[in-house]
């Protein structure tokens, strides 16, 4: 495996690397300096990679390379098998696309009109990241057409496997060009994964990322609790560590809202994400918690598929994970780029047969720990310092971050270190604030105007 390559060894444009190391991209990850080079080259792959190994600019960077700005055509796929990770992907995209004017990245995705993404197919599209469902919906309505696909990317195709969309998959792939190139992307590779591989790519390359059981950048500990008493322990666990986030793993979507609304009951900023939320709310309780105006998530597994959250303080596992990988998985999203993290583990008397497997496969020995010798509940509650506000404008009203900026720091009145978080999206921006400053800078962004309009605006 190749470790501690530098972007500059790629023999990239000046421009793209300018860009990489703005935004934080200096060594390759594992997954990038096995797979780059390969893609650049124009090869097909076959690839292990998880969330969080920087797989999005393993293929972001060569598909962006391969694109012509002269063809007003579709020329690159990127197919995820949830509406988040779509988002999530099509993001990270238009960061990495930054060193090149005008790529434009359309995403697609349940949940959100169709109609509006007619509206941006049609307007001219280079690159389109979505969910098999609606690029299909859209492909049946001629709404785009793949004819000048160039680069065809399965992200998550286990995921989209266990999902049921591989039909959908193989239907869409089959109407892209056969010469195109093909990179796919899966945490583990069953028969099926295989055999899509051996019908749509040409010679792939194979890459195999080891992946690292034990976390050494993480403390590990497992928390026995009473029978029926785990929310009771969350609450506590949050209010003795204080984390500045938290994302909470349930086993089902009914304990996931069940634990929310405890832990908002015993005064947390808390909020949940599952299946069962409509999209736009589970948008903005993903902005909330990225923004910091809710310091805790509490999520299932398939909800929280493809979340890459930033400086993740802490992973509690409410529920014990049904097998080691699940495990590896949920705590790995803290501790990164150099940065120490916490996992917690809880578990009733009933869970203790799946404790004994989960600490032999880390090959270490996790403590085990009587939630009651962290004291008892009482103590103050883990509270936000940020509001999130939601402007009704985004990048098709040629928003941008620094025209947000301007209309609370400058008339506004608001200082610049009190403005945290600024995201714009397709048709929505966002933007936090400290507390103390939350009515003003509602009165200042309803009142006032952004590029010389006025859009409503509401606090999530």
């Amino acid at each position: 495996m190749i470790k501690d390559r530098p972007f500059t060894a790629l023999g990239l444009p000046a421009a793209l690397l300018a860009n990489l190391e703005s935004l934080g991209y200096l060594n390759m990850t594992p997954i990038q300096a096995e797979a780059i080079p390969p893609a650049l080259e124009g090869k097909d792959l076959i690839a292990q990679a998880r969330t969080g190994s920087g797989k999005t600019a393993a293929f972001g960077i060569p598909l962006l390379q391969g694109i012509d700005l002269g063809a007003s055509v579709v020329q690159a796929l990127v197919i995820c098998p949830t509406r988040e990770l779509t988002i999530q992907v099509s993001g990270e995209i238009r960061r990495l696309a930054k060193y090149r004017n005008n790529v434009k990245v359309v995403a697609v995705y349940g949940g959100q009109p169709p109609a509006l993404q007619k509206s941006a197919l049609r307007s001219g599209a280079h690159i389109v990241v979505g969910t098999p469902g609606r690029i299909k919906d859209h492909l049946s309505r001629a709404n785009v057409s793949l004819g000048g696909i160039r680069m065809a990317v399965l992200d998550e195709a286990d995921r989209m496997l266990e999902m049921g969309f591989m039909a959908d998959v193989e239907d869409i792939l089959a109407m892209a060009p056969s010469g195109r190139q093909t990179l796919l992307f899966s945490a583990t590779f069953p028969e099926n994964i295989l055999s899509l591989s051996a019908r749509f790519q040409r010679d792939p390359v194979r890459v195999d990322v080891e992946v690292r059981r034990v976390h050494a950048d993480i403390e590990q500990k497992l928390f026995a609790c009473p029978e029926g008493g785990k929310a009771d322990a969350t609450a506590l666990l949050l209010a003795k560590l204080r984390p500045q986030s938290a994302l909470i793993f349930c086993n089902t979507r009914a304990a996931a809202g069940d634990l929310s609304a405890r832990l908002q009951a015993f005064g947390h900023s808390a909020a949940a994400l599952h299946g069962d939320m409509e999209q736009r709310d589970r948008e903005q309780v993903l902005m909330r918690f990225r923004h910091g105006s809710c310091r805790v998530l509490v999520a299932t597994d398939v909800a929280a598929r493809g979340l890459d959250i930033e400086d993740l303080s802490a992973v509690i596992n409410f529920d014990a994970p049904q097998d080691s990988e699940t495990y590896v998985h949920r705590i790995g999203r803290t501790g990164r780029a150099g940065r120490t993290g916490y996992a917690a583990t809880l578990f009733s008397p009933s869970e203790k047969q799946r404790i004994g497997p989960l600490r032999e496969s880390q090959g270490s020995d996790i403590p085990i720990e009587a939630i009651g010798d962290l004291g008892s509940l009482g103590g103050e509650a883990l509270l936000s310092d940020w509001v999130t506000f939601c402007i009704a404008a985004g990048r098709k009203e040629k928003i941008r971050p620094g025209d947000v900026l301007g209309c609370l720091t400058g008339e506004g009145g608001v200082a610049g270190k009190d403005v945290g978080k600024i995201d714009v999206m397709d048709y929505d921006a966002y933007v936090s604030v400290t507390q103390k400053w939350a009515e003003p800078a509602f009165a200042r962004l309803s009142s006032g105007k952004i590029k010389g309009s006025k859009y409503k605006v509401r606090i999530l």
